[in-house]
């Protein structure tokens, strides 16, 4: 087994065969993003506030509640052998680097990142605006709220490019590697803690990319509860029905312990409230998990589609292209038959209408020439969801296309630069008319209280989604910026527009002063919240670009850097580069790379 680096720090594993390579990248994983693995590892137990303090208690009854670990126990028991051998030499490699990890671990990490990134957050919201506003002020906020995205991918005859966009994190959510062994030589991103190359990887003879397909396949079901003497029971389709109930403690540093009540329906988890979460995941007892290593060995784009197949949650959209020329155009994950009220709102537990049908909506599968993907309405998501971005950044793109723009110019692309003051002028203008909206008499019920716990603000909480959807809401109350904000002399919009991203909890660091270009709309999404703050605190989490005609003419970035150690000098070594727009190149030589270790 053998670990090479590039100039950024970036691993390139060499091993003997797949559970070897497996258990070298969970061991250079516990040695590059040791701390990153063990926060992951107790969000996904719900055990973070045991380390790092009552902060965490929202977080950690939220992971109790929808049952998280329980749900990775469940579907790492039904993998294949060969996916739990993988699983395993993985666990043992993080051990082996000094991080406790189970073999289920990965799944567990993998739903932190993805359970709040669907739906459901944005149906709890929706209900409070028909219950406070009345059901025609939903569409106000029908734009991409805080658990959307403003995921960027593209695919040209010879080349697959794009950006992922999340929650800025610092170290980052996505982990640059490449893995290298008889069966296979794949480079890509991985979050931390999961093994091989899930999302955005290049085996040589094809690569492939994702953006969230705006999918709705997440359901909340409000409940009806009685006691009885045979305990608790919920009211379903088909009656009274008993249900599932025990307590956890949740233990916090410095404070008293925490006794959760954790409960499950027929329908699923309880996770606030009267409200229970179904999700295809806990259904099935599987996220897809078996599709890694048929990723891992794919030579052509039929045998990533052929992966994907059984990839179940989060739905994506998928690019794949190959070295014949071939690109297809995919939908992959799980989306459940069921009534279109469902998209919306919590629906009542016990209306046999919104129980979900037989089956799932058939996946999209589709040879094309080339293809846009960014979060839009497309013939290829239609049948998935009711909400999507936009049609703005994939028309820039395109258009950026047709005129023969380089993949770097496409990421930058902006009409907000941090070194313009116009720029700074709309943002300044558009945080206080968004503020004025705060008071204005239509909106003022919003800020009644929903009873949500705390955990889900971020959705809920009424000046966000305001700054969020202030377009909408504006063209619905028959406003404009200018009614409601002169426009304010200010700086250069980078003044206001600060890179702000979320440091891992018990992470000791400083970060330089970074101003960003960007902004909401644009192809460079650069997310603040009007009226709340114009910090950058979501934006592109990743870029590259993959030719199939040349693999080492590929090259990749993230915002910070290969290693979460503040003292290490890959630690933000990238930033500058991510923020001017520039790409690292990715090396395939391995002689151009720096041997750090080799054994037996």
């Amino acid at each position: 087994m053998s670990v090479y680096r590039d100039d950024y720090g970036i691993p390139h594993l060499r091993a003997g065969s797949v559970d070897e390579l497996a258990f070298l990248q969970g061991r250079v994983t516990a040695s590059d993003r040791g701390r990153q693995l063990l926060v992951e590892r107790l969000r996904s137990e719900g055990r973070l506030a045991s380390t790092m303090g009552a902060a965490e208690v929202d977080w950690d009854r939220f992971a109790r509640r929808a049952m998280l670990d329980d749900t990775a126990q469940r579907c790492f028991v039904r993998l294949a052998d060969t996916t739990k051998s993988w699983l395993t030499a993985y666990a043992d490699g993080v051990r082996a680097g000094g991080v406790d990890w189970h073999p289920w671990s990965s799944l567990g990490v993998f739903q932190v990142q993805h359970i709040l990134f669907g739906t459901f957050p944005n149906k709890m919201w929706r209900a409070h605006v028909e219950r406070t506003l009345g059901p025609d002020a939903a569409a106000w906020f029908a734009v991409e709220g805080p658990g959307g995205s403003g995921s960027n991918a593209w695919a040209v005859p010879g080349e697959i490019a794009g950006d992922p966009h999340r929650l800025l994190e610092l170290p980052g959510v996505y982990q640059q590697i490449r893995l290298a062994c008889p069966e296979f030589d794949v480079a890509g991103l991985t979050f931390p803690g999961v093994p091989g190359v899930q999302h955005f990887g290049h085996a040589g003879d094809v690569a492939w990319a994702i953006t969230n397909a705006m999918a709705d396949y997440q359901d909340l079901y409000q409940e009806q509860f009685r006691e009885t003497s045979a305990g608790l029971e919920a009211r379903g389709p088909a009656g009274w029905e008993p249900v599932h109930k025990h307590q956890e403690t949740i233990f916090v540093r410095g404070a008293d312990p925490i006794v959760v009540d954790v409960v499950e329906t027929s329908r699923g988890p309880v996770i606030d409230g009267n409200l229970s979460l179904r999700t295809p995941a806990r259904v099935a007892a599987d996220l897809g998990f078996d599709a890694l290593l048929g990723l891992l060995h794919a030579r052509t784009a039929d045998d990533v589609a052929d992966a994907f197949a059984g990839w179940v949650e989060p739905v994506n959209s998928v690019l794949v292209a190959d070295d014949s020329g071939t690109v297809l155009q995919l939908t992959a994950g799980r989306v459940p038959i069921r009534d279109a009220r469902n998209q919306q709102v919590p629906v009542p537990a016990w209306e046999p209408r919104y129980a979900w049908q037989p089956g799932w909506v058939p996946p999209f599968r589709a040879a094309v020439t080339d293809a846009v993907n960014a979060n839009d309405r497309r013939p290829d998501t239609l049948a998935y969801g009711a909400d999507f971005s936009p049609p703005g950044r994939a028309r820039r793109i395109r258009e950026l296309l047709s005129a023969g723009a380089a993949p770097e110019q496409i990421h930058m692309d902006t009409s907000m630069p941090a070194g313009s003051v116009e720029a700074g002028r709309r943002g300044a203008a558009r945080s206080a008319a968004a503020r004025k909206l705060h008071d204005h008499p239509a909106l003022r019920p919003l800020f009644a209280e929903h009873g949500y716990d705390p955990v889900f603000a971020p959705w809920t909480e009424p000046r966000g989604r305001i700054g969020h959807s202030l377009d909408g809401i504006l063209d619905g109350l028959g406003l404009s910026v200018s009614d409601l904000a002169p426009t304010p002399s200010s700086g250069t919009w980078g003044s206001r527009h600060l890179l702000h991203p979320l440091v891992l909890p018990g992470l000791d660091c400083e970060l330089p002063r970074v101003e960003l270009s960007g902004s909401p709309g644009c192809v460079l999404n650069t997310t603040s919240i009007p009226g709340v703050s114009d910090l950058c605190w979501r934006g592109p989490v990743a870029r590259y670009v993959w030719d199939l005609t040349d693999r080492q003419r590929s090259r990749w970035v993230v915002p910070f850097g290969a290693v979460d150690a503040p003292d290490s000098p890959h630690f933000l070594d990238q930033l500058p580069l991510w923020a001017n727009g520039e790409l690292v190149p990715l090396i395939t030589d391995w002689d151009r790379l720096h041997l750090e270790e080799e054994s037996s």
